[in-house]
């Protein structure tokens, strides 16, 4: 799978440091919304001609993460645009991405960015997932303290700590925009992945959910990971109980949107340079493929998304000759 092929990926790339997964392979079809890492155990999916596709992954090397998502379509002919609500969808999503490269900068505030994100994803009539956060990381630390939240309720907006970003802070930027009325629920679907919350201590009572969060310290740490990467999975699946009730492991459960909605996502790694934001990770999108009806229409988005996002360079000194 995915996520083998990326562990052996990162120990042929950086031997001398401990890396691996920061955050396991999902992918997300259509009206759900993220976190779907199925089991070998469970039922395969098969992808269809126009299934709107979200992979998400993260890797770290010595604790440093790199997160990234992206969004397509299933066999769209290059030749043919998409169109309807999809290209809406995906061009929502990509601009606000976009946008919030240009916005997460130094001395600007975390409540800007929400505000362009709910601008640009409603003149696509679109809507941002609500409550998803986008967060600020650390080295070992994926969910740091500083966030943006998308599309806040007003309870939510009361509680979200404001923020200014700073000079030399990282974030992983992610942009969840959907179709419809952007309230995604938990469906029943079995929970694969999984966190370790440092701050939590329990006895367990079992010695299957004993050896299982042994593992889970020794081989992830603090950084989230699936259950399909441990060799027996019905005692993963039977350990992680106890974990999860008692709080030790923080679950990241699977959302969908109502059925016959789309949901596309965006989402990169930024490191706030003194000479400007420099993203590191990011998939390759053909904006020209996506023809939607409609444009952002706000005169400052237009202008921001128009700015160039690319770094300054740095003048180098010259040495005074004495």
């Amino acid at each position: 799978g995915a996520s083998e092929e990326t562990n052996k990926l990162d120990s042929w790339l950086y031997p001398a440091y401990v890396s691996g997964i920061a955050f396991p392979t999902s992918i997300s079809v259509n009206n759900c919304v993220c976190h779907f890492s199925p089991l070998k155990s469970d039922q395969d999916y098969i992808l269809k001609d126009g299934d709107l596709v979200k992979i998400d992954l993260g890797v770290h090397v010595d604790g440093f993460i790199a997160n990234v998502a992206h969004s397509f379509l299933v066999d769209a002919a290059k030749e043919t645009p998409v169109t309807g609500r999809k290209a809406d969808v995906i061009k929502a999503a990509h601009l606000c991405a976009e946008a919030a490269l240009r916005l997460v900068k130094p001395g600007n505030q975390n409540t800007q960015v929400t505000d362009a994100w709910n601008k640009i994803a409603h003149s696509f009539n679109c809507t941002p997932i609500e409550g998803m956060l986008s967060h600020q990381l650390k080295q070992h630390v994926i969910d740091g303290e500083k966030t943006i939240i998308q599309n806040p309720t007003d309870q939510q907006k009361k509680d979200h700590e404001k923020a200014e970003f700073e000079v030399h802070e990282v974030y992983a930027i992610d942009v969840l925009v959907s179709t419809g009325e952007g309230k995604a629920k938990d469906a029943g679907q079995r929970t694969t992945i999984y966190k370790r919350d440092p701050s939590k201590q329990y006895g367990l009572k079992m010695k299957t959910s004993r050896a299982f969060f042994s593992e889970v310290e020794r081989r992830f740490d603090t950084m989230p990971f699936t259950l399909r990467a441990f060799e027996d999975e019905k005692k993963a699946r039977m350990g992680v109980v106890e974990c999860a009730k008692h709080e030790l492991l923080q679950p990241f459960n699977v959302l969908y949107e109502k059925e016959g909605e789309f949901v596309a996502q965006f989402k990169f790694t930024v490191l706030l340079m003194p000479n400007g934001p420099m993203r590191i990770t990011c998939g390759p999108f053909e904006p020209e493929r996506y023809k939607s009806e409609f444009e952002v229409q706000d005169a400052e988005l237009k202008a921001l998304l128009q700015s160039s996002a690319s770094r300054k360079t740095q003048k180098k000194k010259k040495k005074k000759v004495t």
